[in-house]
């Protein structure tokens, strides 16, 4: 990965700031636009949003401490909600690079199809 690719898939995350895009696919199609491949562009989207995900957090938790007040706050339930989160995404980083390094062609048409028929679902949904 040079320097260039690096930026350029760095200006693709600047995408995510459009409500509804997600930051790491976008990451993952300038990585894969750059010529990385699936597994390739996958871990440097997660590398990448390190950084993002660290500072949102350093944000967010003491905006949320203070809203309920710190000595009303279920401090053991919150702690336990941010671990299991955090186990949860370590899995489905693990789960996504293994599924990326066994199936490098068409690796990203379920995906594809998932988001499609669940924007499908949610059209109809908004038009009741």
């Amino acid at each position: 990965l040079r320097w260039s690719d690096a930026l350029v898939i760095g200006i693709w995350q600047c995408l995510a700031f459009i409500p509804g895009l997600s930051r790491s696919g976008a990451t993952m199609v300038g990585g894969l636009r750059r010529g990385l491949n699936h597994a390739q562009a996958a871990r440097f989207s997660f590398l990448l949003g390190a950084p993002v995900i660290t500072g949102a957090a350093v944000l967010e938790i003491p905006k949320l401490l203070h809203a309920h007040g710190a000595h009303h706050a279920p401090l053991g339930l919150m702690l336990l909600a941010g671990i299991v989160a955090g186990l949860a995404a370590l899995f489905s980083a693990w789960f996504l690079m293994r599924y990326f390094r066994r199936h490098e062609q068409a690796a990203l048409n379920p995906f594809a199809w998932y988001c499609i028929g669940f924007g499908a679902l949610a059209l109809l949904l908004l038009r009741a």
